[in-house]
């Protein structure tokens, strides 16, 4: 295979880059948190789902919160949004929700095996969804 044959089929997205992805590690930051309420749950797609569902059950139906606020960054909003939908499906009618979309910036830190380190900033998708009765207890 010719010079030109190879750099036709390497990916266009290996020029793009500034340095050599070799040179450095990649730490990424925790996203900056909404205050933290008792109210407030955070999904993660680490926990497993049957966990996250039965813990927004359970503050739900314990009687202490009206309302809970889901969180989702980035893979976890479909599963924000599950949550949610199984909560409303299972409740016969007696729950609602309200989605809100946001863009959140990610802080990632590029350490460099010689010099300072660099950072780099990121945009990353998120939803709030207010899940809640509808009908007095």
């Amino acid at each position: 295979m010719s010079m030109a044959e190879n750099q036709a089929l390497a990916p266009a997205s290996e020029g793009a880059l500034d340095m050599d992805q070799v040179e450095y590690t990649l730490r990424k930051r925790l996203p900056r948190k909404l205050p933290k309420r008792k109210n407030d749950i955070y999904v993660n797609m680490k926990t497993d789902f049957k966990a996250q569902l039965a813990r927004c059950q359970k503050m739900l139906d314990g009687g202490c919160f009206s309302e809970i606020c889901i969180h989702g960054l980035g893979l976890a909003i479909n599963r924000a949004i599950n949550i949610a939908l199984q909560l409303q499906g299972g409740s016969f009618g007696a729950l609602q929700i309200a989605a809100n979309t946001s863009t959140v910036e990610l802080v990632d830190d590029l350490e460099l095996d010689e010099g300072e380190p660099l950072t780099r900033t990121r945009n990353n998708s998120a939803i709030h969804i207010k899940v809640f009765h509808t009908l007095p207890k």
